[in-house]
């Protein structure tokens, strides 16, 4: 048993999909969430930009105890995984869980014409992390469009209305014509916007989101190194802790909207080793 919290990092508050699947798969566990808001949204930034805001974000849940890492964030993943396996997994036995490996398997169980749509930011979509993930998968075809508005609307807790569906057209509509038939959401803000997405789409093209998956994973590998937190005393449960790196941000009341009554209170902190 180990009764220390997952910690789970994001840009904002898209991570916060993850939490809840995680939370929903080991109602047992403690979740010790930092969302670095000051800097949202990272697709646009620069891959080293966005991995030294995530390395530093990932410093901090380390230095707070937590038993494993999820990075839940597509950009942070595609930028800074192998460096947080190394600093985390490697040298400091904390293991490390990302989104884009459990969401590309996923898709491939769900095609059923092999043509997959990925969207993304526009780091994840430069960085080609899903076209590794699916390099050795045969006969596979892939599209990836970049839709860095939707990380905007989410942020600003717009997740319906006219404006962000003729948004979601012009980013859907080349992988309608490619006749994607399974569609990955590369971005973990994206899932809070599956209404608009489905309706644009259709109903038969999937949508495939990380949250289960990497849930999935999370589970499996606490369960495999006898990590999971001891049954609480009855009347008793876990705290979730949630962190956040701009006073002025919206991430308190849309986190509870997003995320529900988990949510109790926000501490902002400041990340330390930014730009050294």
């Amino acid at each position: 048993m180990d009764n220390a919290p997952i910690g789970i990092f994001d840009s904002g508050l898209g991570g916060l999909t993850v939490a809840r699947a995680v939370i929903d798969k080991l109602p047992d566990e403690e979740i010790l969430y930092l969302g670095d808001t000051a800097n949202t949204p990272y697709g646009p930034k620069p891959i080293a930009h966005v991995r030294e805001h995530t390395l530093a974000g990932l410093d901090e849940l380390a230095s707070r105890g937590v038993k494993a890492i999820v990075i839940a964030c597509n950009s942070a993943t595609a930028a800074a995984l192998s460096d947080a396996r190394e600093r985390y997994w490697i040298d400091a036995g904390i293991p490390v869980i990302e989104v884009i490996t459990p969401a590309a398997r996923a898709a491939v169980n769900a095609t059923r014409n092999r043509v997959v749509g990925v969207i993304a930011t526009e780091a994840t979509v430069h960085s080609q992390a899903y076209q590794n993930a699916l390099a050795a998968v045969p006969d596979l075809e892939l599209h990836s469009v970049a839709c860095p508005r939707f990380v905007e609307f989410v942020e600003a807790g717009v997740t319906t209305g006219p404006e962000l569906e003729q948004v979601a057209r012009d980013y859907l509509n080349p992988l309608k014509d490619a006749g994607v038939d399974t569609l990955i959401l590369g971005c973990t803000h994206y899932p809070l916007l599956t209404g608009v997405i489905g309706r644009v789409l259709g109903e038969s093209v999937t949508l495939v989101t990380s949250s289960e998956a990497t849930a999935n994973v999370t589970y499996n590998l606490l369960t495999d190194r006898d990590m999971l937190h001891a049954p609480w005393d009855e009347g008793q449960g876990p705290a979730h802790q949630f962190l956040t790196t701009d006073s002025g941000s919206t991430f308190p009341r849309l986190a509870r909207r997003f995320l529900g009554p988990e949510v109790q209170r926000v501490e902002e902190i400041q990340l330390q080793g930014i730009g050294a």
